[in-house]
């Protein structure tokens, strides 16, 4: 609730149904612009991020994980080692050879035992990533 001067509760009210009250009108009419658009970025993109799921997914199998290929995700998820936690694997990774995911129980009781890689991240840095974790031993624990 808001008491005091009419103008400026009419400018309080235009500021709060643009900002917090619901999808400010502008964005509503970027997002119909995007849908009702061109729609060829939407192909490039899947490629971009094909290419760098498979990448990810090949460097992750060559360190012996397992890793199913995820049909549509910006992330992959790899369960860790055996003996490891994944808070434990992931401080491993970033020690070991400057590499942060995100430790899957950061996500809840049934994200543990698993890391969460981004594949957001540019395809050079994909790629360093990748070369460092294919040329890793995982130590024992």
């Amino acid at each position: 609730m808001a008491v005091g001067n009419a103008a400026m509760i009419k400018a309080l009210f235009q500021i709060k149904a643009n900002l917090d009250s619901g999808i400010p009108q502008a964005v509503q009419e970027m997002a119909m612009e995007a849908l009702t658009g061109p729609q060829d970025c939407v192909d490039d993109n899947v490629k971009i991020y094909q290419k760098r799921r498979d990448r990810v997914v090949k460097a992750l199998g060559s360190m012996g994980l397992t890793v199913p290929t995820p049909e549509a995700s910006l992330y992959i998820w790899a369960p860790v080692p055996d003996g490891y936690t994944s808070a434990g694997f992931a401080a491993k990774l970033l020690e070991d050879i400057d590499i942060v995911v995100t430790p899957g129980s950061s996500y809840g009781k049934y994200g543990e035992g698993y890391i969460r890689l981004s594949l957001t991240t540019p395809d050079e840095q994909i790629e360093k990533g990748c070369q460092r974790l294919e040329s890793w031993q995982i130590p024992s624990p």
